[in-house]
């Protein structure tokens, strides 16, 4: 039975969840496609009507144990069809995640590897448990790391810390992960949940959904260059709208702002 990537949409925080039973949500080809899908469909929704923050987590105690090794044998072993999974299906699928506008937060428990780690990195914050395990240990599997991906990787990571994961196949505590950089927080394995929900309950709540698009919007035009003429002066088009003018008058008036309605 193939997994699954199920989405509880609302528009203050929409909850993602890998699910594949018994594999330790290890993403199968299915899997990918469905991830591509939802976060096409989130960066394709009217600002005034996407959730203001996106969770993805896995269910039933973990995150993602990498790819799903059962389907391997189908393509692995021939270099088209290898080529035609890791560029026309894992890459279309991560990328859907790098330009969503939503902020994402990973909510980390248990085994976050290879595949499942490429899809933390495509979020802007990673929380995780203290039991939590990190790692791409596909060397003991006999093939290196696709090359978009170790570009991921490196760029979120950092290379010291992704040549010991690759070259000696090395798995990290939650511990080891922060002092890296890999997760931004650690927290109580009971305790992941609740903490994921309240910063993105803060952020639904008291921050602006523009300002927030603008931003993720601005560092990923930083890390492909400088910004031309023509994008810097787009970004400032926000000057007249609706947001940046209650956030303002809020300020003055001594209020807290009111971005959104409050029945959302």
């Amino acid at each position: 039975m193939p997994g699954s990537v199920e989405v509880s949409l609302s528009q203050r925080v929409t909850r993602v969840t890998l699910r594949n039973a018994g594999k330790l949500n290890a993403i199968d080809i299915a899997m990918w496609h469905e991830l591509r899908q939802v976060f096409t469909e989130l960066q394709a929704m009217p600002a005034a009507q996407a959730p203001a923050v996106v969770v993805i987590c896995g269910a039933d105690g973990h995150f993602a144990a990498g790819g799903d090794i059962v389907e391997f044998a189908g393509f692995r072993f021939d270099p088209a069809q290898l080529q035609h999974f890791h560029e026309d299906i894992v890459a279309p699928a991560l990328r859907s995640m790098l330009e969503c506008d939503v902020p994402l937060y990973a909510q980390i428990d248990g085994t976050c590897m290879g595949g499942g780690l490429e899809i933390a990195a495509c979020c802007d914050v990673r929380i995780c448990g203290e039991g939590s395990r990190f790692g791409a240990p596909i060397a003991k599997l006999g093939f290196p790391m696709a090359h978009s991906e170790v570009a991921l990787l490196r760029r979120v990571f950092g290379e010291a810390a992704l040549r010991e994961m690759l070259l000696e196949a090395r798995l990290y505590n939650a511990a080891a992960a922060w002092r890296c950089g890999l997760v931004h927080d650690v927290v109580a394995d009971d305790a992941v949940a609740a903490q994921v929900w309240a910063r993105c309950e803060r952020i639904a709540d008291t921050l602006s959904p523009q300002a927030a698009r603008l931003n993720k919007r601005t560092l990923r035009q930083l890390a492909a260059g400088d910004l031309t003429p023509a994008e810097r002066q787009t970004h400032f088009a926000y000057a007249d709208s609706p947001e940046h003018r209650e956030g303002v008058t809020a300020f003055i008036d001594k209020r807290a702002p009111r971005f959104r309605s409050p029945s959302l």
